[in-house]
């Protein structure tokens, strides 16, 4: 077996199951090797009905007592039947369109019935449990089995079946690390931990493994920070400017004072951007700290000194927000910015104005997307390079973008909270400028985190906003319910149609996820910005960026699915207004360590302290996905959670950067960074 070798050559995939694997950009078996599971599930002990959790997933040793019944709801059929445990404590069981249970199912059967148990009006209720016979789940109890983010048709089992075929003939090769360094530096070993990623036998072995790759993304990540970049170079300014009285006429017109630490970074790239040296600087803020006025000073400055400047966001939708709050501000206050936008999805005649405006000059200032480094784009005097949220883009976007101007200022505006120290290698090279200060204006907003016992209080909550004239966002782990072995995921369009059945029709309801359109996104943001809905129903899309001040509720489901980091950006798109705002963090886990760690959301809005906090509280033990959902996109690390690795990984460089090359490259993909 080859590592480029076709998945195809793989025992029991044919040319259409392949087709299956290439939806989720698996084509080869190095692919494949490296599609890690997206979490795990660990099989509990059986158990009486009285210690089990309500919410969760639990295993109980239970006899049927009822023969199964039908039931039909139109063309749906539910087949239902009561199970008790050892010490007699009922609960009704329920299968949907499963009318084969009526011949397979008898009174007086027992079995193992695991599934998330529920209840309702006083009773004990089973939904979709798999069912096992006794024999049968002893051989499983207390093992752990991987879960892998699936594709219509491809079943969990396939994945697991087609990655252990390729783990038994494929050709690792010599480990880059020796055994020495591996045991000094707490890393196991390549080979074993591609085996334990996949098949750990226990929590500690995938605790070992997880480290060990994501040491192997730090690493690289490093090596590309530092191989041949020239980041830490000064380099002559080659676009002089001088210092020009629009921005403090711009402060002085504005409704609100900015604060000490908005006035340092603005001084600091001014500094720059007049002095003798590039501009090559990180503006490191909190959700809320107000970057975005910060980048518009610099804007302002190249506009007024006869320069062009960019600004590039990750998303058609962040991207037209910055540019109608520029072009805004530039009406209101009649600043010498001419804006426009550069998106992937406009109209050939406004694609067409807005790439000559560009290459004559007439616009100075150009907002967009990636759309802003495509050959098509023309640059008359590109001075100033601002990425936002940067980690978003890839090495390679960065540099088309840079190379659009020659040697232009470079600005980098970030939103993830981390340790200053981990700032200065993963944003190598630059200089750094913290605001870590909130405006004046800001109230902090309200945390709790409860199960789902308080459910209904969070919908009185959410509906108690709405009367006011307020909106609420509703977050959810997953777009579709079509892993049956995560059955206690919220999805959004299932939970779309529980809310809507909830709150009725005088509650307007709409739903929001990264697989639609760019068109039908910005469509659906742009309706909730103009107060035309009440609840977004969405995924981590709405994440980065999103102003809606007139939002004051979030609710996130399975909150304990998220990373601290994202927790808080999502958290930080309410609290934009002038009302008090309210974050609900919705979880049933039992987790001590987790509940630890969502109680440092629960006590602090302070994006800083949650990422030291996290740092510290990281450990084996806990079971979740592999890949927090941190800011910074690696395949398995999360840059907050994993700064312990991210630091390891930048003192050991020297040691190891001579062998760094010989790294299979899609150990990390860097146009994800």
């Amino acid at each position: 077996m080859n590592k480029t070798d076709s998945i195809e050559k793989i025992k029991g995939i044919g040319a259409k199951k392949a087709e299956l694997f290439n939806r989720l950009g698996i084509c080869t078996c190095e692919d494949l090797l490296n599609y890690f599971p997206r979490g795990y599930d660990k099989y509990e002990e059986p158990s009486e009905f009285k210690d089990c959790t309500v919410g969760v997933r639990n295993a109980v040793l239970a006899a049927v007592k009822t023969a199964p019944r039908v039931i039909r709801y139109g063309s749906k059929s539910v087949v239902s039947f009561s199970v008790a445990d050892i010490s007699g404590i009922v609960c009704e069981v329920k299968f949907f369109n499963a009318a084969y249970m009526l011949k397979s199912v008898k009174p007086g059967d027992i079995r193992v019935f695991r599934g998330i148990l529920r209840s309702f009006k006083g009773k004990l209720i089973l939904d979709q449990p798999k069912m096992y016979k006794r024999d049968e789940y002893e051989k499983l109890a207390g093992s752990i089995t991987p879960v892998y983010s699936l594709t219509k048709d491809l079943s969990n089992e396939s994945i697991k079946k087609a990655i252990a075929s390729v783990l038994k003939d494929y050709p690792f090769g010599e480990d880059y690390l020796t055994k020495k360094e591996c045991d000094d530096w707490g890393l196991t070993d390549s080979f074993t931990a591609y085996n334990d990623i996949h098949f750990p036998p226990d929590e500690t072995h995938q605790y070992y493994a997880r480290r060990r790759l994501v040491f192997d993304e730090f690493a690289f990540f490093v090596h590309m920070q530092r191989a041949g970049t020239g980041a830490s170079e000064k380099l002559p300014n080659t676009h002089p400017m001088i210092e020009v009285a629009d921005c403090n006429r711009l402060k002085e017109a504005l409704p609100y004072s900015l604060t000490n630490a908005q006035e340092r970074a603005v001084s600091d790239i001014i500094s720059d951007m007049t002095g003798p040296y590039l501009m090559n600087r990180l503006v490191q803020g909190d959700v809320g700290s107000g970057k975005t006025v910060v980048a518009v000073m610099a804007l302002l400055t190249a506009a007024a000194n006869n320069r062009q400047g960019a600004m590039m966001a990750p998303t058609e939708v962040l991207a037209r927000q910055h540019f109608e709050n520029i072009k805004k501000l530039s009406e209101r206050y009649k600043l010498c910015i001419r804006p426009v936008l550069l998106v992937g999805k406009m109209g050939v005649k406004d694609k067409r104005e807005a790439l000559e405006s560009i290459k004559t000059g007439e616009a100075n200032v150009i907002i967009g997307t990636h759309a802003l480094i495509t050959e098509t784009v023309e640059y008359k005097d590109l001075s100033l390079v601002i990425t936002d949220e940067q980690h978003r883009f890839g090495v390679k976007q960065r540099e088309k973008l840079m190379e659009k101007g020659v040697s232009p200022h470079i600005l980098v505006m970030s939103a993830t909270p981390i340790p200053r120290t981990l700032a200065m290698i993963v944003f190598g090279g630059l200089d750094i400028s913290v605001i870590d200060e909130m405006p004046k204006n800001r109230i902090p907003i309200s945390n709790c985190v409860v199960n789902s016992d308080f459910r209904i209080k969070a919908y009185e909550k959410i509906l108690s906003e709405i009367k006011k004239g307020h909106q609420a966002y509703v977050i959810c782990p997953m777009v579709y319910e079509n892993d049956e072995s995560d059955t206690e995921l919220k999805s959004v369009e299932e939970h779309t149609k529980e809310l809507r059945s909830y709150f009725g029709e005088s509650v307007r309801i709409a739903s929001l996820n990264g697989k639609m359109k760019p068109a039908e996104k910005a469509r659906i943001m742009e309706e909730f910005k103009e107060q035309k809905t009440d609840i977004l129903v969405s995924t981590t899309v709405i994440e980065v960026g999103i102003d809606v001040p007139n939002a004051t509720v979030i609710m996130i489901e399975n909150s304990e699915r998220f990373g601290l980091s994202q927790l808080h950006q999502l958290r930080g798109r309410v609290g934009r207004g002038d009302a008090p705002s309210f974050c609900i963090m919705m979880s049933d886990t039992t987790n001590k360590l987790t509940l630890k760690r969502l109680k440092v959301l629960n006590d602090t809005n302070d994006g800083f302290k949650i990422a030291e906090e996290d740092m510290k509280l990281r450990g084996p033990g806990e079971l979740n996905g592999v890949r927090q959902s941190g800011e910074l996109t690696f395949g398995l690390g999360d840059i907050v959670n994993d700064g312990d690795i991210m630091l390891l990984a930048a003192e050991k460089y020297d040691i190891i950067k001579n062998r760094i090359p010989t790294l299979n490259r899609n150990l990390i993909d860097i146009r994800t960074i």
